[in-house]
């Protein structure tokens, strides 16, 4: 009856020592779902935009002026 008392303690304190970490873990994984969630659901708006047309920057029209007053020179 001794042995079987002592290998009950000795899972639960196991149990006890164990369940801390268990517990943290569990919740550091629910954690890292949702940042990949949030940075899927961030990165997929983001995807549709690039469909759209753009402007052309300030750069790209001056050097489009710059390269017809070059062939309108010469």
């Amino acid at each position: 009856m001794n042995t079987i008392l002592s290998y009950a303690t000795v899972l639960i304190l196991a149990v006890v020592l164990t369940a801390p970490a268990l517990v943290g873990w569990l919740h550091e994984r629910r954690i890292d779902r949702q940042l990949a969630a949030a940075e899927a659901a961030r990165t997929r708006p983001a995807q549709k935009s690039s469909s759209r047309s753009t402007v052309p920057s300030t750069a790209t029209w001056y050097a489009e002026g710059r390269r017809s007053k070059k062939l309108v020179s010469s």
